[in-house]
């Protein structure tokens, strides 16, 4: 099936009883109960499906990791509190039997290099760094560090750079080093990265699975390696997402092909107005035939289909310049999050990469100018007119 019709349908209609509910329903139930304790028993030892505890599985959560494996092509999934708790969770899945080495890339989240600096760091898990777009420089970074994974995001954030995700794979499987992608950025829609070799990939559910603001939530799913490893250890660090946010993401991901359609066509409706527009000194979007990485992003994205980032820097701008430009916006929402239906404004120096020093922000390409638009669903015209009227007013 398409992946369109696997969002509507996945995970849903489980037969309950003598009636079969639409949608799947909301549980709240902490424990389940069977007639008899060896049934119990049965259960606890994974001899026979079913329910015992909520920490180690629930019925809407189970359905909502159904249709997040369907979406990804792996072989089952785990729907997390939190992107970050299905991140931390991803990292220590890899590294269980593997030697305690991240090699990261370069450019990421800035709470993603925190986790691993300074959570992961003092338990003892090294990481190292590499430019992730430079395959030469990766299979050196591989050889002489000898790491137990490689994490890097599909599209970094947030300037929009973009590693040859498959022939990255095929080097870390020939190391047996695990490859763990932070897809939020590109989502299932647009690049599979089990299907191009990765071994666990990572969502943010808050962003566009979910779509609409208002479920916190993360998810991994795995490869048929990895699998039961993840789920054991999420049965004892416990970081479960809860029914009723598995509910609004399993609801929001129905929708979630329909709405990245629809953002990708207006992100670059949007990165050719500013493209235009006076007072934009720099835009990045992956449609650029001048992108750095163009020839790795026309062999892993579908045509016409880049994602719903944009980021670009203001001329002759710093923060006070910045803020005030964010502060006439009218339409535009200024927050910190992304893949929501309508169109949202971060500045990575004060928010994603708050906590990096300057030196690092530069390093990664992130200068006082630049801002990060997750663009939504609202007409094209709409968000264009509003991003004019606040750089001119």
């Amino acid at each position: 099936m398409k992946i369109q019709t696997q969002a509507v349908h996945a995970g849903d209609r489980k037969k309950a009883g003598a009636h079969v509910p639409v949608t799947t329903p909301i549980y709240t139930a902490a424990s389940y109960s069977y007639e008899d304790i060896e049934t119990t028993d049965q259960v606890f030892a994974h001899e026979i499906p079913g329910y015992a505890y909520a920490r180690y599985d629930n019925p809407t959560n189970h359905a909502l990791e159904e249709l997040l494996t369907a979406l990804e092509g792996g072989a089952g999934s785990l729907a997390c509190s939190t992107g970050m708790a299905a991140l931390q969770i991803a990292i220590a899945t890899a590294l269980l039997d593997r030697r305690k080495k991240v090699l990261a890339a370069s450019a990421l989240y800035g709470a993603t290099i925190n986790l691993l600096m300074n959570v992961m760091g003092p338990f003892g898990v090294d990481t190292s760094f590499v430019d992730i777009t430079n395959l030469e420089a990766v299979k050196a970074a591989i050889a002489a560090e000898k790491p137990g994974c490689l994490l890097m995001e599909t599209v970094s954030n947030p300037v929009l750079r973009v590693g040859p995700l498959d022939e990255i794979a095929r080097i870390c499987r020939e190391a047996d080093v695990a490859l763990i992608v932070d897809n939020t950025f590109a989502t299932p829609l647009l690049v599979r990265p089990l299907e191009l070799g990765a071994h666990l990939v990572v969502h943010s559910l808050t962003k566009y699975l979910s779509g609409h603001g208002d479920v916190m939530g993360g998810a991994v799913t795995a490869d048929e390696a990895h699998l039961p490893i993840l789920r054991q250890m999420s049965r004892t660090a416990g970081p479960t997402l809860g029914p009723f946010e598995a509910y609004l993401a399993m609801r929001g991901i129905k929708t979630f092909p329909l709405r990245m359609e629809r953002q990708c066509a207006n992100a670059a409706a949007v990165a050719r107005f500013l493209r235009g527009l006076d007072g934009v000194e720099r835009v990045f979007y992956l449609d650029d035939p001048a992108h750095v990485d163009a020839a790795t992003i026309a062999r892993l994205f579908p045509a016409g289909q880049f994602g719903a980032m944009v980021a670009f820097e203001l001329k002759n701008a710093g923060t006070p310049e910045v803020f005030a430009f964010m502060n006439r916006l009218r339409l535009v929402v200024k927050a910190t999050s992304l893949g929501d239906v309508h169109s949202m404004m971060l500045y990575p120096k004060m928010a994603s990469h708050r906590d990096l020093s300057p030196k690092q922000r530069e390093r990664m390409g992130i200068r006082d100018s630049l801002v990060r638009l997750s663009v939504g669903i609202e007409a094209a015209e709409d968000i264009c007119a509003d991003l004019e009227q606040a750089l001119h007013q």
